[in-house]
């Protein structure tokens, strides 16, 4: 892989900062609607709506995103349909392709993020989504951590091989899988080059306490054992108008994420928002392994100029490429 430019240069990036984190995510059209019976959705300002003196309305965001008002007396609240969101977890955000860009001169291997996403998944301290390797490209140079999430692929191996369709590539670039089609196989790990993808050997940290709860495809909760997880780019977050988990818990700024589309990118720490391409272009981004055709949707930032001294006192995982 080349490094032949310079890490994060604050007057190149920050010079194309587009738009502010909270104008971004608005842009996204993400206000956390909730699916429900009849095509409409609870507004998140219902409660305080509802009890405001002399209001005889009660507004309500409907699923093609329209707020709308309905009087008190013909208003009813509604189950969720737990097939539209099956479905609607399937389909993804329409008009979206997400994208994470990792900057590997940032990472101190604080690993915040990989807590912060078992926490979310429910997964054991053994367990990971995404995890920090140790990298060193030869003898001569320094080592560096490089945080490993999946890759998203656009021509994702593990799709293909799937004999169920449990695992799937929606329209928003996100690769997410079905627990409840999931029947273990395994052909998607031997089919993933990035050793992405997580088997359940053990009955789930959170087994008892989550019994009974309804399946959220996005968030992939509840865990099942003798099934695959892995990194879902933190859907369920992202339909929430909110940054994943990983990249709003690290505290070095080492996550920036975003939609290809706008070719906007907002960094987990600072908020600020770039230009996708620009930092991609000014910053050499490069992607893993791009000679298998994968295509992935997460893009490194060399590690140069490290703000970082190299410390291995995590006893991370070592690769050398």
């Amino acid at each position: 892989m080349s490094h032949n430019s310079h890490g994060h240069d604050q007057n190149s990036p920050k010079e194309e900062n587009v738009n502010s984190r909270r104008a971004f995510f608005k842009n996204f059209g993400l206000f956390g609607a909730v699916a429900a019976t009849g095509g409409a959705a609870i507004y998140s300002g219902y409660n305080y709506e509802k009890s405001k003196p002399g209001s005889n309305f009660v507004r309500v965001l409907t699923a093609d995103n329209h707020i709308i008002e309905v009087p008190k007396d013909q208003f009813k609240d509604a189950t969720v349909d737990l097939n539209q969101l099956q479905k609607q977890g399937r389909e993804g955000l329409k008009g979206h392709r997400f994208v994470m860009v990792i900057d590997l001169a940032k990472c101190r291997n604080a690993r915040k993020c990989i807590s912060a996403c078992q926490g979310a998944h429910h997964l054991r301290p053994h367990e990971y989504h995404i995890n920090t390797l140790v990298m060193q490209e030869s003898e001569h140079t320094a080592p560096y951590f490089m945080p490993k999430p999946c890759q998203h692929c656009d021509n994702p191996p593990c799709v293909a091989v799937c004999p169920v369709d449990a695992t799937f590539k929606r329209q928003d670039g996100i690769v997410l899988i079905d627990n409840e089609r999931c029947i273990g196989c395994r052909f998607c790990i031997a089919a993933c080059p990035y050793s992405a993808r997580l088997f359940h050997w053990e009955e789930p940290l959170m087994a008892e306490s989550d019994k009974g709860k309804p399946y959220n495809i996005e968030l992939n909760v509840p865990q099942r054992k003798g099934t695959i997880s892995k990194c879902l780019f933190s859907s369920d977050r992202l339909r929430e108008g909110k940054l994943p988990y990983c990249v709003s818990a690290c505290p070095n700024g080492v996550y920036y994420f975003g939609d290809e589309n706008q070719d906007a990118v907002t960094n987990g720490t600072t908020k600020e928002t770039f230009r996708l391409s620009e930092l991609l272009r000014v910053n050499a981004g490069y992607q893993l392994m791009p000679e298998l055709g994968t295509k992935p949707r997460v893009y490194y930032l060399p590690a140069k100029n490290r703000l970082f001294e190299f410390k291995d006192d995590k006893d991370p995982v070592k690769e050398t490429i």
